[in-house]
């Protein structure tokens, strides 16, 4: 397969996948069959587009071989199981599908099979990890093996994983709508992509950030906005991975080393990037719906705002995490808490609310960040001893490596 040809399969899987398969299972009502029947035409798509090239209308290309190949595959399930054979001559028989246009009419497209389907995927039955992997799966058009390498799992973990959390859908028979309780789901919605993002952005592995999953977090929060242009904290989720995307090219230097934010060269920062945050954060705003991920975003603001690192507002961010503490109150929050109110009142009053949190002792952040306070406050046996227990807790070589350079400080 030219690379060529490999490329434009991706784009295709990534940009139209989850919508052919919202459309496919909203038509047929079976989520297993439209995501199967999709996966089968990329396949075919491989072999065909090498002897013929890339269609003229790939979208139009896959949902007609994913229609006919759903069709085959209900036709073999009402031959095989004849209980099903009359409902399934039922379904064949009103949905005319031989007679059916063999590409998708944007104009009569309007975005909700697409909602359905991520709200099918974040529905509170699953578990986070099954909303994820849906999500990323049937929605972000990622395969398999992709996802498991991102999160670091077996690919037949990831796998079983999936193929359970449809099972479930099946099994529990539930609906792929809009429910009336929009809000609370979209909430979970937004919780997947912004867990997604964090994946990517401050990554697990020792490769350090996970491009791959940042972009596809940011690319499904823009296809979130689209879909509920009228909701703030999608939004406000958008602008708070705006601003932390606009920081990528600084944070690292030339050797692979982590850059602290304070140190980092805002002169490399994405400003355009920037201004677009900045333009929907304050659309968001506009709308007087209050919520987490607007504290988040006005907090990154601050950050990606300031010329210099002296001119960052501290008291200011202390002020909305100590806001988000009461909205959406987590260990994380109140660790960042903790770090803004050093950055403000000094690093004693800083470990006095750092004694508070509890639940992080394996976060290796966590004890970094009580590393860092314990260094500013001249305690250096102590901090030693915090900066060893973070090293120990994080696989990321360029945190490591900073780690190290901080034991030297010690």
């Amino acid at each position: 397969m030219t690379d060529l040809i490999a490329e434009a399969i991706t784009r295709l899987a990534r940009e139209e996948g989850g919508r052919v398969v919202a459309l496919l299972a909203r038509r047929f009502g079976n989520l297993d069959v439209a995501d199967e029947a999709v996966q089968a035409a990329l396949v075919v798509a491989v072999q065909a587009w090498e002897r013929s090239g890339v269609p003229d209308n790939p979208a139009a290309w896959l949902y007609t071989v994913a229609r006919n190949s759903a069709i085959d595959e209900l036709r073999r399930e009402a031959a095989i199981r004849r209980r099903t054979l009359a409902v399934a001559s039922e379904v064949l028989e009103r949905q005319s599908w031989e007679a059916e246009p063999s590409m998708i009419d944007d104009d009569q497209y309007d975005g909700s099979e697409s909602l359905r389907l991520m709200l099918l995927c974040c529905h509170p039955a699953l578990d986070r990890d099954s909303q994820v992997a849906l999500t990323l799966r049937l929605v972000g058009g990622l395969t398999t093996p992709e996802i498991a390498a991102a999160f670091l799992i077996p690919e037949a973990t990831l796998a079983q994983r999936i193929v359970r959390a449809k099972r479930k859908i099946r099994a529990a028979g539930i609906p792929l709508s809009i429910p009336a309780s929009l809000d609370q789901r979209v909430g979970a919605l937004l919780g997947v992509l912004y867990l997604v993002f964090n994946e990517g952005y401050l990554s697990r592995s020792r490769e350090g950030m996970r491009v791959d999953l940042v972009d596809e977090a940011v690319r499904l929060t823009r296809h979130a906005r689209e879909l509920l242009p009228e909701n703030a904290e999608v939004e406000a989720l958008l602008a708070l991975e705006l601003y932390a995307h606009a920081r990528t090219p600084s944070r690292v230097n030339s050797l692979g080393d982590l850059v602290l934010l304070a140190d980092q060269d805002r002169s490399a920062w994405d400003q355009a990037e920037i201004d677009e945050a900045n333009g929907v954060l304050h659309t968001a705003m506009k709308r007087l719906q209050p919520g987490a991920f607007q504290l988040q975003a006005m907090i990154a603001a601050q950050h990606a705002n300031a010329t210099t690192a002296g001119d960052t507002d501290w008291a200011l961010i202390a002020a909305l995490y100590a806001q988000l503490t009461q909205v959406a109150p987590s260990p994380v929050v109140a660790l960042n808490h903790a770090i803004a109110v050093a950055m403000a009142d000094g690093p004693l009053v800083g470990l006095t609310l750092l004694e508070r949190v509890d639940s992080l002792q394996e976060y290796h952040l966590f004890h970094a960040t009580k590393g860092e306070l314990l260094l500013r406050a001249g305690r250096r046996d102590l901090a030693h001893i915090s900066f060893v227990q973070a090293r120990a807790l994080t696989a990321n070589a360029a945190e490591q490596r900073h780690l190290e350079r901080r034991l030297a400080d010690c």
